[in-house]
């Protein structure tokens, strides 16, 4: 889990796709539109339509099959769980239950994937309260630090033999591992706030406005949400 974040950070700043050079609010728009027909449609076959939309989106982001598929595990899990304890004896109500959230979870995937962090939290700044949004971003990022932080920690932890012997041992160690972690995330996060008092902090961290910066890669998103909607428009009235 902790790989597939980082190779899903690193896909959306340096990824040459044309999804990667369109706006980043046009993206944000299309995920909402999806994400909106998803949950409120009853129709099975446009869930269907919808969800091999999002797996196209997904794979055009170049991202390797192995990074979707792992993504994919816990919502396809989860789902599967909730739909085999509420089944109904029918095959159409669990498959609606686990086609809304692997489609989320696509269309998720592919705007992570394909828009830079400052990029994806610039628009939120402006629908948000300013201290939500500054720690969405910074929370964001900082989560990536304490994932590097944490794989070298389990790395020295395994050199050192922190992961074999006895139960009880292994479970201390993951405790004092858990409890380094935990103080360097405190002195992590006091630094980066010392350190934005000292470069001018004035309430607000993300002032980007190039989100919306459109140019003809749009026009791609554009066509993605035009079918989408004639999707809706030709299925969504159909069981």
């Amino acid at each position: 889990m902790l790989n597939i974040l980082g190779r899903v950070d690193l896909a959306a700043s340096s990824g040459k796709t044309v999804w990667h050079r369109a706006s980043a609010l046009s993206k944000l728009l299309l995920a909402a539109l999806v994400l909106a027909l998803v949950v409120f449609t009853g129709s099975l076959r446009l869930l269907v339509t919808l969800h091999l939309l999002a797996w196209g989106l997904a794979v055009s982001s170049r991202l390797s099959g192995r990074v979707i598929l792992s993504a994919l595990l816990y919502p396809l899990v989860f789902g599967a769980l909730f739909a085999l304890a509420s089944w109904d004896g029918s095959w159409a109500s669990p498959l609606r239950l686990l086609l809304r959230p692997t489609t989320a979870c696509l269309t998720a995937v592919w705007l992570v994937a394909t828009t830079p962090y400052p990029d994806l939290f610039a628009p939120l700044s402006r629908v948000l309260p300013g201290h939500v949004a500054d720690g969405l971003f910074i929370t964001y990022r900082a989560l990536f630090e304490l994932i590097g932080r944490a794989e070298r920690l389990m790395r020295a932890s395994r050199l050192r033999g922190g992961v074999t012997g006895r139960l009880r041992n292994r479970l201390a160690a993951s405790g004092q591992a858990l409890g380094v972690l935990v103080i360097h995330s405190f002195d992590r996060s006091e630094r980066m706030y010392a350190t934005m008092l000292l470069r001018g902090h004035s309430g607000r961290i993300c002032g980007c406005r190039h989100y919306a910066d459109v140019t003809r890669a749009d026009l791609w998103v554009v066509g993605c949400a035009a079918l989408a909607v004639a999707l809706a428009l030709a299925l969504g009235g159909r069981s």
